[in-house]
C-alpha cells in the first residue's frame, strides 16, 4: 500500500490554528495521520508501507483552497488575455461564441490553469454561456479526463428586466412562476446551483447596484422550486433589499452584499449557519487600481460603480467579520484586469482592504470553502479527510501574497494525487 508522508514542514490544517511543525500522512485518497512535530526516522512507515518521502523545510503544508465563486466560462485567464469580455467597455465576445466543443475547450483551459494555481475545488457563481458546459466539465473533471478543481456546477445567471440599458423586458421572464420554471429548467440538465441577478450593477446601468430586480414573491417561488428540485440558490445582490430577498427565500451563496444595510445584515447573521457570503474583491480593485491598459480610467471606474463599491465593502465586511458570518475569499476573475490565475489574491485584499487576519482568510479559503461546497470532508487536513494538500514555500500565515506566485506552490495533490509533483534533486 502506496503512502505519501510530508516532513520538515510547518502544518496548516485549516482550522484556524497556525502553522507548527508537524507530518502529514496520506493514504490512498484520504489524509490518515496528522503529527506534531516532527520525527528523526520513519522506519516504521518505510516498514510497512511503499512510501514517498516529501520534505517540505521552508515550506507549509496546508489543505488545497477553494474558489467559492468561479467562473470558469469567462474568457480571460493568465497568458490568454481576452479583451473581448471586459464590460461595459467591449462585449464583443458575445458575438463570437463558437459553440459547445470550442467553449468546453476554454472552460477546460481555465480549469487546469486553476488547479496549477493551488485551488482543488471550485463552487461555481454562475456561466455565461447558454450551453450546459459547467455540468460536461464538472463530470470529466469528477470522471478523471481531464485536470481541474473538483466542482459544484451553476447554471447562467437568470436576469430580470431593468438589467439591461435598453430596458428590454421577457415577459415570460417575470413572475414567480416563471422563477420557479427557471429553476426547474437549470436542474433538469444536471446543474448543482442556479443563479439569480437580485440585484442590478452599475456595469449595466447607472445607479443599476442599488436596483433590486426581483420581488419576495419571485425570489420565494424560486426558493421553494429549488428546494423540490434538490438545487441550491445563488445570487448576485448588492442592494440592500437583494440581500434581504436572498436570504428570506433561502439562498445558500450571496455574492458581493455591498451596501447591506444594519437589517441586512441582521438577516444575514441569523441564518450564518446555512449561508455563505463572498464579496469578491479582486474585480473591483482591478477596475480602481488596475484597469487602464483596458480602458478603465479612474473615470471610467468610477462610472461602473467599483470605486463605491470597494468603499462599500471596506466598511461592509469588518460588521460582517465581527458577526460571524462566513464570508468567502474568490470570485469574478476571468476579466483582462483580473484573469483567472490570480484568484488567491483574493486573500491579500481580505487582509489589506477587509480586515480579516491572514489566518481567517487562510480558514475561510479551506475549511469555510470546504463546508460550502458540501463534498464530503474537504478543506482540512485531519484523519479520514479528503487528501487535497499543497506545499507551499514560506509561510502564507505570515504573507497570504505568497499564495499568488504558482512557483511557491512545490507540491499540488488533489484527492491523493500528485497535479504537481515535488522537485526530484
Amino acid at each position: 500500500m502506496a503512502r505519501t508522508v510530508f516532513i520538515k514542514g510547518l502544518v496548516f490544517d485549516g482550522s484556524g490554528s497556525a502553522p507548527a511543525p508537524g507530518e502529514v500522512v496520506v493514504d490512498g485518497d484520504r489524509v490518515v495521520e496528522v503529527r506534531a512535530g516532527w520525527q528523526d526516522e520513519h522506519g516504521d512507515d518505510q516498514a510497512n508501507y511503499d512510501v514517498q518521502i516529501v520534505d517540505a523545510t521552508g515550506c507549509t503544508v496546508m489543505p488545497g483552497m477553494v474558489e467559492s465563486h468561479s467562473h470558469l466560462t469567462f474568457p480571460s485567464a493568465v497568458g490568454h488575455i481576452d479583451p473581448s469580455f471586459n464590460p461595459p467597455l467591449d462585449v464583443s465576445f458575445f458575438h463570437h461564441i463558437e459553440g459547445l466543443p470550442s467553449e468546453l475547450a476554454r472552460a477546460e483551459r481555465n480549469a487546469a490553469i486553476l488547479l496549477d494555481h493551488g485551488f482543488t475545488s471550485a463552487y461555481s457563481a454562475g456561466s455565461i454561456l447558454p450551453m450546459p458546459v459547467e455540468v460536461i466539465l464538472r463530470d470529466k473533471i469528477k470522471a478523471g479526463a481531464v485536470p481541474g478543481p473538483r466542482m459544484r456546477a451553476a447554471s447562467m445567471e437568470r436576469d430580470n428586466h431593468p438589467v439591461r440599458p435598453d430596458g428590454h423586458t421577457e415577459p415570460d421572464w417575470q413572475g414567480p412562476e416563471a422563477c420557479a420554471r427557471w429553476v426547474r429548467e437549470q436542474a433538469a440538465q444536471g446543474y448543482d446551483s442556479v443563479k439569480f441577478l437580485l440585484s442590478n450593477d452599475d456595469v449595466f446601468v447607472p445607479g443599476g447596484s442599488q436596483i433590486t430586480q426581483y420581488t419576495l414573491e419571485e425570489a420565494m417561488a424560486a426558493g421553494a422550486q429549488a428546494r423540490e428540485s434538490g438545487v441550491w440558490l445563488n445570487c448576485h445582490a448588492q442592494s440592500a433589499e437583494s440581500v434581504k430577498l436572498a436570504v428570506k427565500a433561502g439562498f445558500r451563496s450571496i455574492y458581493h452584499c455591498t451596501y447591506a444595510d444594519e437589517e441586512a445584515l441582521d438577516l444575514l447573521e441569523s441564518v450564518k449557519d446555512t449561508v455563505f457570503v463572498s464579496p469578491a474583491p479582486g474585480i473591483i480593485y482591478a477596475n480602481v487600481y488596475e484597469g487602464e491598459e483596458y480602458g478603465i480610467t479612474r473615470e471610467v471606474a468610477e462610472k461602473m460603480g467599483s470605486v463605491a463599491a470597494l468603499d462599500g465593502m471596506r466598511a461592509v465586511y469588518p460588521e460582517i467579520r465581527r458577526r460571524g458570518i462566513r464570508a468567502l475569499p474568490g470570485g469574478d476573475y476571468g476579466f483582462p484586469n483580473n484573469p483567472i490565475g490570480r484568484n488567491a489574491r483574493d486573500l491579500q485584499l481580505f487582509v489589506e482592504e477587509l480586515g480579516y487576519s491572514p489566518l481567517e482568510a487562510l480558514t475561510a479559503a479551506t475549511q469555510l470553502g470546504g463546508q460550502l461546497l458540501d463534498l464530503g470532508d474537504i478543506g482540512m487536513l485531519k484523519p479520514g479527510w479528503i487528501a487535497d494538500v499543497l506545499v507551499v514555500e514560506g509561510n502564507p500565515a505570515e504573507d497570504v501574497r505568497i499564495l499568488q506566485n504558482k512557483d511557491n506552490l512545490r507540491v499540488i495533490m488533489q484527492a491523493g494525487r500528485l497535479h504537481k509533483a515535488p522537485a526530484v534533486a
